[in-house]
C-alpha cells in the first residue's frame, strides 16, 4: 500500500486522526488475515453510506429545481455502485486498499464494489474526522461533475429523440431559438424555445443554452405523447 501521506494529498484533506483513514483503506479480508485482530473499513461503509446520502439529497435540493421524482432518479445516479466506482478511480483507491492475499489475487483492487465501498470509508473516515463541513467539502466537486455528466446524457436523449421522430417527415424542419438570457455571469438563466416549422411545441430553461434546449425538447415530447 502507497503511503498515507499521498492518498491525503489526492483526497486534499489531511487527516487530524490518520489511523482513521488507515481504517478506511483497510478491507476485512486483510483485517482477518493478522494474528491480532485489526478493525476493518465494513463499520465506516456503513455510516459513509448515510452520509453521502444526506449530503447528495441536500445538494441537489439547493442545486435543482426539478419535482421529487426527478430529485430522486439523480440522488440515485449519483450515489450508484458505478458512480461511486468512477469517483474511487479518479482517486486511484486501488492503490491504497489494504487487501488479503486472495483479494489480491482476484483483482479485488479494480473490483467495482470494493472500490465504492472504499469510496464510502473514506467519506465517514472526513466526516469523523473533521466533520459535515469537511465530508461537503470533499463530496461536492465529485457531485457536480457527476451532474453534469447525467444532464450531457439526458440532454442527448430529448434532442435526439425528437430529432429521430421529427426527421420521419422530411418536409419538417426543428431549431431551437434563445428568446431569453438573464441573471449575472456566475447565475445565467437561459430560455429556448423549439419551434416545429414556424410553430412553437416546446420551451424550456436552464442554466447552460444545452439545458434549455434540453427542457424544451422534453416539453414538445411532452407535447406530443412520447415523454416517460
Amino acid at each position: 500500500m502507497v503511503g498515507l501521506g499521498d492518498l491525503m494529498t489526492r483526497l486534499n484533506y489531511k487527516f487530524h486522526n490518520p489511523s482513521l483513514l488507515e481504517r478506511a483503506m483497510t478491507h476485512s479480508s486483510f483485517a482477518n488475515e493478522r494474528r491480532k485482530p485489526i478493525p476493518s473499513n465494513e463499520r465506516l461503509e456503513f455510516l459513509g453510506d448515510s452520509i453521502l446520502g444526506l449530503v447528495t439529497a441536500v445538494y441537489l435540493f439547493n442545486r435543482e429545481n426539478g419535482p421529487e421524482g426527478e430529485l430522486t432518479r439523480l440522488r440515485a445516479a449519483l450515489v450508484c455502485e458505478k458512480a461511486l466506482y468512477a469517483y474511487a478511480k479518479k482517486l486511484d483507491l486501488g492503490s491504497f486498499l489494504q487487501l488479503g492475499r486472495g483479494e489480491q489475487r482476484t483483482g479485488g483492487a479494480d473490483r467495482p464494489s470494493m472500490l465504492a465501498d472504499a469510496f464510502e470509508a473514506v467519506v465517514a473516515a472526513i466526516f469523523l474526522d473533521g466533520g459535515m463541513e469537511s465530508a461537503q467539502d470533499f463530496l461536492i466537486p465529485f457531485l457536480e461533475s457527476e451532474l453534469a455528466n447525467q444532464k450531457d446524457k439526458k440532454f442527448y436523449d430529448y434532442k435526439t429523440t425528437l430529432q429521430e421522430i421529427i426527421q420521419q417527415n422530411p418536409e419538417e424542419h426543428l431549431d431551437y431559438v434563445l428568446t431569453g438570457e438573464s441573471g449575472p455571469d456566475h447565475n445565467k438563466q437561459f430560455t429556448v424555445e423549439v419551434h416545429l416549422n414556424s410553430n412553437v411545441i416546446g420551451a424550456g430553461k436552464g442554466r447552460s443554452k444545452k439545458e434549455a434546449e434540453q427542457q424544451a425538447a422534453r416539453q414538445a415530447l411532452k407535447l406530443m405523447g412520447y415523454d416517460r
